[in-house]
């Protein structure tokens, strides 16, 4: 009866630990100097070709993320379609998620495949590893990314 007891403990305190872990690590995917990407407009990457600053001004929220825009136009175009705008591995480092990490990215290292807009952390990791070995990077990302979703950073 005490076995019964411990395991049925365990299992009630892993439960409740889930959610928590969970929702820390949401609440860090996009988040780079209190805005997504830095603050730039990830719409304008797709229309206008490079990076734009965005403003507070048209902002929207997503995913618990707060996301600024150039114009409202481009805010209009997010709030339409937020999973077209925003990048993959939850705006961490493309080439990190191929290697199983959460890299902060830069706003100017970037790139739009197949309409999936992805960030770099260095040029290294840009021109080095993502440009030289895209669909390899991206295939290896995509799978390191289903295991360190939910995973803290600091825990990579």
């Amino acid at each position: 009866m005490k076995k019964f007891a411990r395991i049925a403990a365990l299992s009630v305190a892993t439960i409740i630990a889930l959610p928590v872990s969970g929702a820390l690590a949401v609440d860090e995917h996009y988040v780079n100097d209190s805005a997504v990407a830095g603050g730039y407009d990830v719409v304008a990457y797709h229309t206008a070709g490079q990076p734009t600053k965005g403003s507070a001004n048209y902002s929207a929220k997503y995913q618990g993320a707060t996301w600024h825009f150039a114009s409202a136009k481009n805010q209009k175009l997010f709030k339409a379609n937020p999973a077209k705008y925003a990048p993959a591995y939850g705006g961490w480092c493309a080439a990190g998620a191929s290697k199983g990490k959460k890299v902060p990215t830069k706003a100017h290292l970037w790139a739009i495949v197949d309409g999936q807009l992805y960030l770099n952390s260095s040029p290294k990791a840009h021109n080095g590893l993502f440009l030289k070995n895209t669909e390899k990077v991206i295939r290896k990302g995509e799978r390191n990314w289903k295991q360190i979703f939910a995973t803290p950073k600091s825990e990579l």
